[in-house]
């Protein structure tokens, strides 16, 4: 099947990263979907110790196998002077969580078990934790380790930061003060979900049937119209343009 680029248009394959990696790599056919899932939530130090603790704890546990479900967990190093990151922890573990250390995690005794890779996709409830200085170092380091399919922020609702996070963090879901679990295709409203795309072109994020429609242009003129009656300095006619911005 993964030979007829001439008879099939685009393939969604849905299953496990070995799966979704082996079509993406033995067809011609454009492919839409994702091969990982390696999704952080950043705990500002601005962040509430409750608010980091239930989306922290929902992002892991509510479907620790699903694509949508935190892998890493990144703390700023303020909330480890204020006791956040230990709270947020502490009910990581009691929910049955395993909590592996980045080598700052390690350092400053958040974890116990050090994390062999920056990169995982644990599928259970195991998750990474690391220590980040700013809310650079968090984006610069989901950057290099994520995959690109949802990332979110924890911060106080006064703090400009969030809407930093938002605007600078390259993935197809970027939220504030919720859970990556919200990253879905029902959840966003879009009915049944044919896919999850961590593209670009042309669909990116959750994507219903809609998202699968290419567009038809059709042109109905009054009269005669012909592109040279619109060029040159003095054009016998004018387009009726508006400013969107």
């Amino acid at each position: 099947m993964l030979a007829l680029d001439d008879v099939i248009d685009l393939v969604i394959p849905r299953g496990s990263n070995d799966l979704v990696s082996y079509i993406k790599a033995n067809t011609r056919i454009p492919v839409l979907g994702h091969a990982d899932g390696v999704c952080h939530v950043y705990i500002d130090s601005s962040a509430s110790a409750e608010a980091a603790a239930r989306i922290a704890v929902d992002a892991k546990t509510d479907y620790p196998s699903a694509c949508n479900a935190m892998e890493t967990l990144l703390v700023h190093k303020g909330t480890v002077e204020n006791g956040v990151a230990a709270q947020t922890l502490m009910k990581l573990r009691a929910s049955g969580v395993k909590c592996l250390g980045g080598p700052t995690a390690m350092k400053v005794g958040l974890c116990d078990t050090p994390a062999e890779k920056f990169k995982c996709e644990y599928g259970d409830l195991t998750c990474m934790v690391e220590v980040v200085e700013s809310v650079d170092a968090a984006i610069d380091w989901i950057h290099e380790y994520g995959s690109g399919h949802t990332e979110a922020i924890v911060c106080s609702e006064e703090s400009d930061v969030g809407e930093e996070f938002l605007r600078r963090v390259d993935a197809a879901c970027v939220f504030k003060n919720c859970s990556t679990r919200f990253a879905d295709g029902f959840r966003f409203g879009l009915g049944a979900e044919v896919g999850i795309s961590t593209g670009r072109i042309h669909s990116r994020g959750p994507v219903g049937v809609e998202g699968l429609l290419t567009t038809k242009w059709q042109l109905r003129s009054q009269g005669v119209n012909v592109a040279t009656d619109f060029a040159g300095d003095n054009p016998a006619k004018s387009f009726t343009h508006k400013e969107l911005m």
